[in-house]
């Protein structure tokens, strides 16, 4: 599978509510490479990873040349479809989004990660504006001939702390903007923060696009979010911090005394 729709296409396909994908989240080559050697169908990097392993803080801080290099040189090195979390593509203009989308569609990924809150703000986007904003990106896609994976989250939930909007309104107001953004062009509905069963089985029944989900802690099982409905896993920065403490942990007992 080399050819990037080809891989476009069988990433769509994995997205099956009940069967959902499973993507253990990398963050350069050498991890790509180890998680697709473990059966992976296709890969997926963390943003704050990929800033981490550079020496970044997340949230955009790691320049969009390096995010972009990054993709490239994974999609040279493994053969399997990927898809980028790209934050909230480095802009807010959805003329500037729709530019930075293209040159991450030119690096061979097939799909991105594209945020509803305000990189370095204190709020999410109003609906309407990031509807503008998945449609720029949609519009390059589409100029591409690429059937590009938009998977659109919400920060509902994740930075319920900086939302303006009331928690009792919190989920009505994640189905309006799911479904807004299914209209806008978005293949997939991230809600990471998102714990309660209740509610991840209420999102993906009101949801018109699948619904991805991203452990936690406090999180289901994988077995029991299939259940729920739930058609795409994340693990987010869990791996590789788990890599790093590892990797602390093997080298301090050459120190210590």
């Amino acid at each position: 599978m080399t050819d990037q729709q080809d891989r476009a296409r069988a990433f769509h396909a994995l997205h099956v509510p009940g069967d959902p994908v499973i993507l253990f989240n990398i963050w350069d080559a050498g991890s790509a490479l180890a998680v697709a050697k473990a059966g992976a169908k296709a890969l997926a990097t963390g943003s704050a990873s990929v800033a981490g392993a550079r020496g970044y803080s997340d949230a955009e801080s790691l320049p969009m040349q390096q995010a972009l290099t990054n993709a490239e040189r994974i999609v040279e090195a493994v053969d399997l479809p990927l898809t980028v979390d790209f934050e909230g593509a480095y802009a807010a203009e959805p003329v500037l989004v729709g530019v930075h989308a293209h040159a991450m569609i030119e690096t061979g990924a097939i799909g991105i990660n594209f945020e509803d809150q305000v990189i370095g703000g204190e709020s999410l986007h109003p609906v309407d504006f990031q509807v503008e904003r998945i449609t720029a990106v949609r519009t390059v896609a589409e100029n591409a001939g690429v059937d590009f994976f938009i998977n659109a989250r919400t920060d509902m939930w994740l930075q319920a702390g900086r939302s303006t909007v009331a928690e009792a309104a919190r989920f009505d107001e994640a189905v309006t903007r799911a479904k807004a953004y299914a209209d806008a062009g978005a293949n997939g509905f991230f809600a990471p923060g998102l714990t309660d069963e209740s509610e991840i089985a209420a999102l993906c029944e009101a949801s018109p696009l699948p619904v991805n989900a991203m452990m936690f802690e406090a999180m289901p099982s994988h077995s029991r979010l299939a259940e729920l409905g739930v058609a795409r896993i994340s693990h987010g920065p869990g791996p590789w911090r788990d890599a790093m403490t590892a990797l602390t942990e093997a080298a301090r007992p050459l120190y210590e005394g």
